[in-house]
């Protein structure tokens, strides 16, 4: 039996632990029974406002009844079988991507969540240029895996004592707290440019990719300059370096467009989803990959993969997730509801003296909490253990909202199926809670 302190837990044996907690933290979680559209109810009857999608992934609202049907459909046909041999949902599935992707990213290798997507694309990166390195940003977050917690930068990684060796971190477009103390635009973009010398100290004929989020998500939201991923781009082209967009939380439709990429113009080599592909239901990630990638593996074996690789129930629910996407033109009203949320979060940053800055892209947005604007010293530090961060989180649970709490930025990603209305009952919320902070 488990040698667990009962009043953690009512279950005489049997214990599951929350991903990200302790056994304590677990057992002082709402338990969930159930939930539809942008709500979801716990087990003493409690409606929550779910203003993060879940994790950045339920775009679709939760249980919407085209991919409910889809999987059950499916599952009276084919739940399973061996990624050896071909099935109708992935295939599809394929074609249907390659309708929204951008430029030449037309083949697809599926996994098994944005970890495994971004596992596998680091690795046909390797196998492509036969380099080691990869670089990567500080506050990125891309699994993990040893490899993705490796070259991420989120500080996540350092539980893991991960010390990827051949992972190469440069600083992020930061605007707001510019690592090179410089004002955009007059700074030249400097932190795109000051990357050449990086690559030229580490060799270029030793780094097999570079890895980013197009627009970092769950360290809060960071908007590179509209030069950035340009500038990015003809470095990678210059000196042989494969480019990976990790769209993991950006993707189908997070920031108003299907893909964060289609901001900036710029067609990455490899780009990583997960998340969004099926309406966040069930496990699925992809590599997709363009023409000159897909080309190398034409008869090359791809020799990496899972068991459920390719699952046909997952594929299933993304056919029928990206389809009701086209339908409910829902990443047209990303685009259109983020606007008006920033709107209204420049409303509540004009209000509230706590707010240092707010960012964000179509429905993906963070307020930045200070101590002081005129020195932006952060209300928490980045990072560091701090109960105010626990007591913001409080807050909004004992209003009914789940939103993301990381350091000193508040993070809000709903639904991408949200509407006006429901939109202001979570903002009613941080307006509350920031008047709190502030008295």
């Amino acid at each position: 039996m488990n040698q667990i302190t009962p009043t953690l837990r009512n279950e005489p044996e049997g214990v599951s632990i929350n991903a990200w907690s302790s056994i304590k933290d677990t057992f002082g979680s709402p338990k969930v029974t159930r939930a539809e559209g942008v709500y979801f109810h716990d087990d003493t009857g409690k409606r929550w406002l779910d203003f993060t999608a879940q994790l950045f992934n339920v775009n679709l609202g939760h249980q919407d009844r085209r991919i409910i049907e889809a999987i059950k459909a499916q599952a009276e046909k084919l739940c399973f079988i061996s990624p050896f041999y071909r099935n109708e949902p992935r295939e599809e599935l394929a074609r249907l991507l390659a309708t929204v992707t951008p430029g030449d990213l037309n083949t697809f290798f599926f996994m098994n969540s944005g970890t495994e997507a971004n596992e596998a694309a680091l690795t046909f990166a390797r196998m492509v240029t036969g380099r080691p390195k990869v670089m990567s940003r500080y506050r990125s977050y891309h699994g993990t895996g040893l490899t993705t917690l490796g070259v991420s930068g989120d500080p996540r990684r350092g539980a893991s004592a991960n010390n990827f060796a051949s992972s190469v971190k440069f600083p992020n477009p930061y605007c707001y707290r510019c690592t090179f103390k410089q004002t955009y635009p007059s700074c030249g973009v400097v932190c795109a440019t000051s990357i050449e010398e990086q690559i030229l100290a580490e060799g270029p004929d030793t780094i097999a990719a570079m890895i980013f989020e197009p627009i970092t998500g769950g360290n809060g939201p960071i908007i590179a300059p509209q030069e950035y991923y340009g500038i990015l781009r003809r470095l990678c082209d210059k000196y042989g370096i494969l480019m990976i967009a990790d769209e993991v939380i950006n993707g189908f439709g997070r920031t108003g467009k299907w893909f964060a990429m289609q901001h900036y113009d710029v067609v990455p080599d490899m780009m990583t989803v997960s998340k969004g592909i099926n309406g966040g239901v069930l496990p699925l990630g992809a590599v997709m990959m363009s023409d000159a990638i897909a080309q190398k593996f034409s008869d090359r074996s791809v020799a990496i993969g899972s068991t459920q690789t390719g699952n046909p129930l997952s594929c299933a629910a993304g056919v029928a997730a990206i389809s009701a996407m086209i339908e409910d033109r829902v990443v047209d009203n990303a685009a259109t509801l983020g606007v008006y949320l920033m709107r209204r979060l420049k409303e509540l940053e004009a209000k509230h003296r706590l707010v240092g800055e707010v960012r964000g892209l179509g429905l993906l947005a963070t307020l930045e909490l200070v101590k002081d604007r005129a020195t932006r010293e952060p209300l928490v530090q980045w990072n560091a253990p701090d109960p105010l961060v626990g007591r913001i989180k409080a807050l909004f649970n004992e209003r009914g909202v789940q939103i993301h709490v990381r350091s000193n930025q508040i993070v809000i990603s709903p639904p991408l199926t949200i509407t006006e209305a429901q939109l202001e009952e979570g903002l009613k919320a941080v307006d509350e809670v920031l008047t709190i902070l502030e008295a």
